[in-house]
């Protein structure tokens, strides 16, 4: 079946005030997620489910929506934090969502029984990704192999504060084991990272493979992913933590690896990721954009 793009979009607002306040990275007015939607259909991907958050659905369609289904059919699916499995219910005074393994699952209805791509809804990943892992999940893929599109750490960092980066291990291609590192630093070359609040860092080289959150996963994923959220609700971490625990894909894939349960193929990019992750990461992301213009990749205006 044709593979669908998944875009996990809830936490837009949050991170950047409000649909209305993401600014365009060039002058013809194309946001990041513009470029993404670009090269996903260019690729050929034909339907992309956008997940986000109910209050968000009007912005969402006026901003992004509504011009993008010209071109290719658009779903949405509504990340809820009421949406949990049967026994839970939701702890006073939540508001954080539950983290991108629950956006996934939010989505699951739409998705059906199609093989499909996620990826976050504002970075920007470069066509070759697309390229790789449209043709991994129209290829022959075994059932219960999937694929992760990583990048080099280098090509990941910003000079202007910490990032968060799914640092992996790979052996014959395949993912042995990934580990999200969620305080790294531009170090040299490379990066490093802390885990007690910068007293001490851990170097590591620039060309150590991370996941960007870009998944190339069967359907055979979903039911996974929902056995191991409903694991990770019962668990000391959830119950710690109620207001602000998270469940993320990169630590749900690595428990469906050590269950035995799934193989993750690693697929790679020479492309470099970007974003805005801090206000002063725009004048870059404007720069590298005109560079990829200028090397002919995208003309001015994108449809």
């Amino acid at each position: 079946m044709e593979p669908v793009l998944v875009i996990m979009a809830a936490g837009m607002g949050s991170r950047y005030g409000g649909l209305k306040q993401i600014d365009p990275v060039d002058e013809a007015g194309n946001l990041i997620i513009d470029f993404s939607i670009f090269d996903a259909h260019r690729a050929g991907f034909k339907e992309v489910i956008f997940i986000i958050k109910k209050e968000m659905e009007a912005d969402f369609r006026a901003v992004i929506g509504d011009r993008i289904s010209s071109r290719m059919k658009v779903q949405y699916a509504f990340q809820r934090l009421d949406a949990l499995p049967a026994g839970f219910t939701l702890p006073k005074g939540r508001q954080k969502p539950w983290g991108t393994t629950h956006a996934v699952l939010c989505a699951k209805n739409e998705i059906g029984n199609r093989p499909f791509c996620a990826i976050n809804a504002d970075d920007y990943y470069g066509p070759a990704a697309y390229r790789a892992v449209y043709d991994y999940l129209t290829g022959s893929r075994p059932d219960g192999e999937h694929a992760l599109v990583a990048w080099n750490l280098a090509n990941t960092l910003t000079e202007h504060g910490s990032v968060a980066r799914g640092v992996c291990q790979v052996r014959n291609g395949y993912l042995t084991h990934i580990e999200e590192r969620k305080t790294i630093i531009q170090e040299g070359d490379g990066g490093a990272f802390t885990e007690d609040g910068g007293k001490s860092y851990t170097s590591l080289p620039g060309g150590t493979p991370v996941s960007m959150n870009f998944w190339g996963f069967g359907p055979e994923m979903l039911p996974l992913l929902e056995t191991i959220f409903q694991t990770n609700l019962n668990s000391g971490a959830a119950a710690a933590d109620p207001l602000k625990y998270e469940d993320l894909l990169p630590n749900a894939v690595q428990s469906a690896i050590a269950l035995g349960e799934a193989k993750v193929r690693v697929l790679t990019t020479p492309d470099r990721w970007f974003g805005v992750t801090y206000r002063e990461d725009k004048p870059l992301v404007e720069a590298s954009i005109a560079a990829c213009k200028a090397q002919g990749l995208y003309s001015e205006r994108l449809w």
